[in-house]
């Protein structure tokens, strides 16, 4: 069940409407690294938890909420840089409005479709989709997901927030940036909490898999190459269940030979041997 109150989780203020910049922002909304990604994301992992995991299933679905705001904030943020002056941008071309759009660098579908306001589009104008939605169903390695999501969303914010010089959209990013540290760091401490987060699923016997290979770096160089003693060629996995090795060549045999196909599977009927 959800509650909504008519007010934004943090203010945001725009100085200088700037169209191209809120063409940019869409991609914090509804792109690969946006808020609407990171909403659903943790909404589909908690729904996916058992009653005994009550503590984390509430820290997924208080933290999908708080992102279903964030996605609020940025809908207004980028209406308000297309709003800002729609009327002085028509003035200063007489060609059609999706022109006009396309010539401030604004995505022409926000004046055509949306009525210069925010979509669920990326900021090439791509519908969100749910593809980019990680919900496996086992919590550690959606916890490893949702730290990857957040990086990535920090990394986003913070290009964002170079990118312009108004004033009120930089202190609106730098909230989001804030926040998105605080999202790392739950996540990561999550992790910690949890008997055994790696290797996901933890719930797997080792015992069964491929004792040979499971801590060795196999190198894929066509000429041999020394062990070149990197952390993850040598010493203690973080696991604490293996020691790593390193590998110059892959154990490598056999040759890729596709059985013969069902003739019936032709393409061209008369090549079918009669």
């Amino acid at each position: 069940m959800f509650f909504q109150e008519p007010e934004l989780q943090y203010e945001v203020t725009v100085e200088d409407p700037d169209p191209h910049f809120a063409k940019l922002l869409q991609q914090a909304i509804g792109g690969q690294e946006g808020e609407m990604r990171v909403a659903l994301q943790y909404m589909f992992q908690a729904w996916a938890l058992p009653e005994e995991y009550e503590a984390y299933r509430n820290l997924l679905m208080e933290t999908a909420a708080e992102e279903l705001g964030h996605i609020e904030m940025l809908a207004s943020a980028v209406t308000k840089n297309l709003r800002g002056s729609p009327k002085e941008m028509r003035e200063e071309t007489e060609e059609t409005a999706a022109v006009a759009a396309a010539m401030t660098g604004q995505n022409p579908r926000q004046y055509l479709s949306s009525g210069l306001s925010a979509m669920p589009v990326d900021s090439n104008g791509v519908p969100f989709t749910g593809a980019y939605i990680a919900a496996s169903g086992n919590l550690a390695g959606d916890l490893y997901a949702n730290v990857m999501a957040e990086a990535t969303g920090r990394t986003l914010a913070t290009r964002l927030w170079d990118y312009t010089d108004d004033p009120g959209m930089k202190d609106m990013l730098s909230y989001l940036i804030a926040r998105d540290t605080m999202h790392q760091n739950q996540w990561l401490e999550a992790l910690e909490s949890l008997d055994d987060p790696v290797p996901v699923p933890a719930s797997f016997p080792q015992d069964q898999e491929n004792q040979d290979v499971n801590y060795t770096f196999i190198s894929t160089r066509r000429e041999e190459q020394p062990d070149p003693e990197y952390p993850w060629t040598q010493g203690e996995s973080p696991d604490g269940k293996g020691q790593f090795s390193y590998a110059a060549e892959q154990p490598g045999d056999g040759e890729v030979v596709a059985p013969d196909p069902d003739p019936s599977t032709y393409n061209n009927p008369n090549d079918v041997d009669e």
